[in-house]
């Protein structure tokens, strides 16, 4: 059954936003029209969402004025004292949900939560094993473009060729052979749980830190979907946004015994002023993340996850892994005639919003999908069922047939609207 949830309110015309359209028209079109595209499209992006109201409400807040460099109690700029409520309110709520006895809410993204894992317990040059990026490794796990392939030495683990999952024996024999200082588990695009109980087996055998990159399972871990990496990882670090349904934004978890290596490697060391307004929507996140109603849409995003992976392998496509844990699924189009490129400018076109991905022991690549957004939406397994055909009628269809499949895409989510009566 669908779920109707935070996500899925009314949200009002604000005095902020009349301002905006009198002061700046330009922008305030630019935000009109992205609304009219979230509106009237299927947003399939797996690490996309669509925030509360609330959430909204915190980060156009006057929480946005006030410059806070420091942790409450111990800032360095005067008048903190409510924003430091709000952070340690932040905090708090972090701790209880995930029950980590340490939170920092600082971090700006995902990828500067790792930067600060990584600058609390690594040194330049320090081998760090990671999931290789032709695998479902992020860009932080030791791409040559970014900071962690060029201030460390990244040795990456694979899949199964066969099975698409995590070869834990390579993982093993990695681990032995190179000694690495810390070892990162965690994909944006696997979408099977991740076994945290075995890599910290490993970390263990060879002294290293393990350090767990849960940017997209956290949501599901909130609502009780996924297994969490917080009883074995050293440091977990995460997005707000994706499944948790919050602010764009970072958080990192740990014990005791590394919090303030944690907190100083995010302050002073890799950021300046914490973004206030942002905190106090993590903080209302956290809030709504600890309700039943989100944990009934957490396991509801599974449950449309899986049906919309069935329904994509039904059509003629090959689904990584053949399945999903999650809220995301890596699939082969190249079975319905064209590569992952192709496939999302078709699909687009159509009404339906995803991206591309690698296919591990594969020159072309994929598509990636995920079932947060529209399950904020209300929508079921029903309207993944019906998506699956849209999906396979976007990649063959021509001339009319794709306004025609654009306007059932349009229909679909006018019967289930990200802000009704907006």
């Amino acid at each position: 059954m669908p779920v109707r949830t935070a996500g899925a309110q009314r949200t009002e015309a604000s005095p902020q936003l009349d301002a905006l359209a009198r002061q700046d028209p330009e922008i305030a079109d630019v935000i009109a029209a992205e609304a009219a595209r979230q509106a009237d499209s299927l947003q399939l992006i797996a690490a996309e969402n669509f925030t509360s109201p609330a959430v909204l409400a915190a980060l156009g807040s006057p929480l946005a004025n006030k410059y806070a460099e420091g942790y409450p109690g111990a800032r360095h700029h005067a008048g903190c004292e409510l924003v430091d409520v709000a952070e340690r309110l932040a905090v708090d709520r972090a701790k209880a949900l995930f029950g980590a006895e340490h939170a920092n809410v600082q971090p700006h993204s995902g990828s500067a939560a790792v930067l600060a894992a990584y600058a609390a317990l690594l040194r330049p040059g320090d081998t760090v094993l990671a999931m290789g990026l032709p695998y479902g490794g992020h860009l932080t796990h030791g791409s040559p473009a970014n900071f962690s392939g060029r201030w460390f030495d990244f040795v990456g683990y694979g899949v199964d060729r066969e099975s698409g999952l995590i070869d834990h024996d390579e993982v093993r024999r990695l681990a032995h052979e190179v000694r690495p200082k810390a070892i990162v588990c965690g994909s944006i695009c696997y979408p099977r749980h991740i076994d945290y109980a075995r890599f910290r087996e490993v970390a263990d055998e060879v002294g290293a830190y393990l350090i767990a990159d849960a940017a997209h399972p956290m949501g599901l871990i909130a609502g009780g979907a996924a297994p969490s990496p917080v009883p074995y990882a050293d440091v977990v670090c995460a997005t707000t946004h994706k499944v948790l349904r919050g602010p764009r934004g970072g958080l990192l978890l740990c014990g005791e015994e590394l919090a303030e290596r944690i907190d100083r490697a995010v302050f002073p060391f890799t950021q300046g002023g914490a973004q206030m307004h942002t905190i106090a929507a993590k903080a209302v996140a956290f809030r709504e993340a600890a309700t039943p109603e989100f944990a009934a849409y957490a396991h509801q995003v599974v449950a449309n996850a899986r049906m919309l992976a069935a329904g994509l392998e039904t059509e003629g496509c090959t689904v990584l892994t053949g399945g999903t844990d999650t809220h995301l699924i890596g699939a082969d189009p190249t079975g319905l005639g064209v590569d992952g490129r192709t496939a999302r400018g078709r699909l687009a076109a159509a009404g339906l919003v995803l991206d591309t991905c690698a296919l591990p022991y594969g020159s072309a690549r994929g598509v990636r999908l995920g079932t947060a957004a529209v399950t904020t939406q209300g929508m079921g397994e029903a309207e993944m069922a019906r998506i699956a055909v849209l999906f396979a009628a976007a990649l063959y269809a021509e001339g009319e047939e794709v306004g025609t499949l654009r306007a059932e895409a349009a229909e679909l989510v006018g019967r289930f609207p990200p802000y009704p009566g907006q």
